[in-house]
């Protein structure tokens, strides 16, 4: 966690007290000045599955900046009374962050999702930001053993900015084990945000994802797939926020990163 950046402690983690605009010009100070800074987000469901997941849990402790990508986590920061100004959603960052590059005249590098759907996202960016500089771009289907030459290959484009668009946990172990040898001054994990830009998925009208409704907007798209996530993960989420209101959980301490080509078994985290 950037120690510059006020922070609230919610289940355990250090989330940013930030807004949008400020994260973005704190990347800006960054890549103009030097130093390195990996983010992460989560939303309630991220949170939960941190719970049974040890190595999702350590990697996500390990990046810089923890921000929240979701209104349930934002309401209840302010049910525990530690209020969060309000949410950051990796997608809006992705995007103001793609139009830092270019205003900054710095390079990016995207790895993550399929081929097809990489390629259609690289053509949309080509027309909407004409002169953004692309220093390369991978698709997201890769084993451990692949990861060195990956990471290697990264580093020598000369990026200015990295954004993973891959799921959990595999885009937060790739940041943990990478983010500092690669030397990329910004490393962002975006998701399925590359699907969304692809035009693949569509995302949630702006009314719906104001009011905290976003993950409404996807349940009626999928709801024979999501309805029993939806309902058991809301439901767990409830639960840890009634434990935190009355036996707050302490600051999680920072991990040491994990091993560069192997990763531990997944471990409940007991608080």
């Amino acid at each position: 966690m950037s120690p510059s950046a006020p922070q609230r402690s919610l289940f355990g983690l250090p989330f940013a007290a930030l807004r949008t605009g400020e994260v973005v010009e704190a990347c800006a100070d960054v890549v103009r000045h030097g130093g390195q800074l990996s983010i992460g987000v989560a939303n309630a469901a991220k949170v939960v599955g941190m719970r049974r997941d040890r190595t999702l849990w350590d990697a996500t402790l390990a990046c810089d900046l923890l921000l929240a990508d979701g209104m349930s986590i934002v309401w209840a920061s302010r049910l525990l009374g530690r209020p969060l100004p309000e949410r950051v959603a990796g997608i809006d960052l992705f995007v103001e962050l793609l139009r830092q590059a270019e205003s900054l005249g710095r390079s990016v590098y995207f790895l993550g999702a399929e081929e097809g759907v990489l390629r259609a996202m690289l053509a949309r960016l080509s027309r909407e930001y004409p002169t953004l500089h692309v220093a390369g771009a991978r698709h997201g289907y890769f084993g451990d053993a692949e990861e060195p030459a990956i990471a290697d290959a990264i580093r020598d484009s000369g990026a200015d900015y990295l954004f993973l668009g891959m799921s959990s946990p595999k885009k937060e172990i790739f940041l943990a084990r990478w983010a500092r040898p690669i030397g990329v001054r910004i490393c962002h994990g975006v998701g399925g945000s590359f699907d969304v830009l692809a035009g693949k998925t569509r995302r949630a009208p702006r009314w719906m994802r104001r009011a905290g409704l976003e993950w409404s907007y996807r349940l009626i798209q999928e709801p024979r797939r999501l309805w029993k996530r939806y309902l058991f993960t809301n439901l767990a989420f409830l639960g840890l926020v009634l434990k935190e209101r009355f036996s707050p959980a302490p600051p999680a301490p920072r991990p040491a990163p994990p091993a560069a080509r192997s990763s531990p078994p997944n471990r409940p985290v007991v608080l």
